[in-house]
């Protein structure tokens, strides 16, 4: 049975760092507004999310970044070299179905950065808290999304429409659910050996 999980352990678990091969995912503060903003500001990016609206402002990542504090959400600001590149995280508003949200500056597409900042909020979602599975989506439009939840283990579950704040409409989106036991057993091929 899943618990439930109340902000404040959210809000805590929102403070960790996680370090992968070649990332640093933490907490995004004031200091990063400047480089949310930048980001984010690219339409190319804002028509592959769905609630960032664009253009995306200055104002926008003030309000994203003190908003975090009192969410629903696990969020981390994706560094490479200590150069924020993007955001990462889980959204906890359905907390039997909490849903993986990524993206990247576009200067960092193509490089394998986003399955590996999102298997290192996968693995730490599975770790810390008792859920049972995780839903993404990808916009039917954007193959890259779709390769990096594939690439997460993520299995394909049907077609919905979502509507997309930057398109001011909905467009068809890919659905995709990732179990606690296929993540783990995916874990495990990682660590098993063949003997001859």
């Amino acid at each position: 049975m899943l618990r439930d999980i109340p902000p404040r352990t959210l809000r805590e678990a929102g403070r960790c760092i996680l370090d992968t091969e070649r990332l640093a995912l933490r907490r995004p503060t004031l200091a990063d507004v400047n480089a949310i903003a930048r980001l984010a500001g690219d339409r190319r990016i804002a028509e592959n999310t769905r609630r960032l609206p664009h253009p995306y402002s200055q104002g926008d990542a003030v309000e994203f970044v003190r908003g975090i504090a009192g969410s629903r959400e696990t969020v981390f600001l994706i560094e490479k070299d200590h150069t924020p590149i993007g955001m990462v995280g889980v959204d906890w508003r359905d907390q039997e179905a909490p849903e993986l949200g990524y993206w990247l500056g576009v200067d960092y597409w193509g490089q394998g950065l986003a399955t590996e900042a999102a298997r290192a909020v996968i693995d730490f979602t599975f770790e810390a808290f008792d859920t049972g599975h995780m839903r993404a989506g990808a916009r039917v439009a954007n193959p890259a999304s779709r390769n990096v939840l594939e690439k997460c283990g993520f299995q394909w579950c049907g077609v919905e429409l979502h509507r997309f704040e930057s398109l001011g409409s909905s467009t068809p989106v890919d659905c995709f659910r990732l179990t606690r036991g296929v993540w783990a057993s995916l874990k495990n091929w990682g660590n098993s050996t063949r003997r001859a």
